[in-house]
């Protein structure tokens, strides 16, 4: 685990020269990127969302495309279509942005449910059927979406469908003013941006990416993490709970944590730091309960409060941390 531990401290060192002071951020799409998830980064502009991309991008080496979702953008203008050619006399594929390694979806929430609903395949499945031909996505794929949570004149909501697609959500929030002061100075003439490099080849992601499926999860962990997804659908504030597919986000996340902090374990600390980025987005809170200011990050904190805890055992050692035995008079 210690290399998991050097390439991932490399690749966050690399991306911070560029997004300060936001490591935990950083880290958080570090996870994603292990656990071959997809990110959606709901901010106001300006924070940093599209040069997070951009940063990850660069430092894996990796291809990287731009789509920016309007509300005139049509599915083939994300998948691609085939395109007649009339020297052949065949029709010839033209691969759309979605054909890349990292990808930024600019504003999703602003592009129409049917061309929303065309990344519903990519990102689940891997592949974009076009005219009854299945393409495969490269390896690695990663969808990273931004969105403007105070802006909803021409926009268009992220079905349940969609949101549960993404494996974790996060917000970048504003820097502090001593954040702000480095940020200006580093731009002060060119953005460091320009001249990041790679230091994390693909081979090693992938490498990295398949090392983390081996992190020992013991079974009191995993049925804190099943206990705590039930919670969320028998709440009384939720209408509708955390699907199985966030149960097994929180198990990938809390193993790819878990490598890049230097252990081939996990703890319930990596579950509870995990739950609101993996969960948050996947409930939905009632209207009766939106109106008194309930918010599903509140829900979420909630549950972590009230749902019980136990010990897990190191590799090969008990199940549970058994009470200490009385002593003899």
């Amino acid at each position: 685990m210690t290399k998991i531990q050097e390439s991932g401290d490399r690749v966050v060192a690399n991306v911070e020269r560029v997004i300060v002071g936001k490591h935990h951020e950083v880290q958080l799409a570090l996870v994603a990127l292990l656990c071959r998830g997809h990110l959606l980064i709901e901010d106001v502009p300006g924070t940093g969302k599209t040069v997070l991309a951009k940063a990850i991008a660069k430092s894996l080496g990796s291809s990287f495309r731009r789509i920016q979702f309007t509300p005139d953008l049509l599915p083939s203008d994300v998948t691609g279509l085939s395109i007649y050619n009339q020297k052949t006399q065949e029709f010839e594929f033209r691969p759309g942005p979605i054909m890349s390694q990292v990808v930024l979806a600019d504003e999703i929430n602003r592009a129409t449910p049917k061309t929303q609903s065309a990344l519903l395949e990519c990102m689940e499945e891997r592949q974009a059927t076009i005219d009854g031909i299945s393409h495969q996505m490269p390896d690695p794929f990663l969808v990273i979406a931004t969105q403007n949570p105070i802006e909803y004149e021409g926009t268009f909501a992220l079905p349940e469908a969609q949101l549960d697609r993404f494996m974790l959500r996060l917000r970048m929030g504003y820097p502090t003013p001593t954040e702000e002061i480095v940020i200006l100075e580093e731009q002060k003439r060119v953005h460091p941006l320009d001249s990041l490099g790679e230091v994390c080849p693909v081979e090693e992601l992938r490498e990295m990416q398949a090392a983390v499926r081996e992190i020992y999860v013991d079974a009191s962990v995993a049925e804190y993490i099943v206990r705590l997804v039930n919670a969320t659908r028998t709440h009384p504030d939720i209408y509708l709970g955390a699907s199985p597919r966030g149960s097994i986000a929180l198990y990938r996340a809390g193993q790819a944590r878990a490598a890049l902090l230097g252990r081939d374990y996990v703890i319930p600390d990596d579950v509870k730091t995990l739950a609101g980025p993996a969960l948050a987005h996947r409930v939905i809170i009632k209207t009766s309960s939106s109106i008194r200011e309930v918010d599903a990050e509140t829900v979420v904190r909630e549950l972590l409060d009230s749902v019980p805890v136990d010990a897990p055992a190191r590799p090969g050692g008990p199940r549970r941390i058994e009470a200490e035995a009385p002593r003899g008079r």
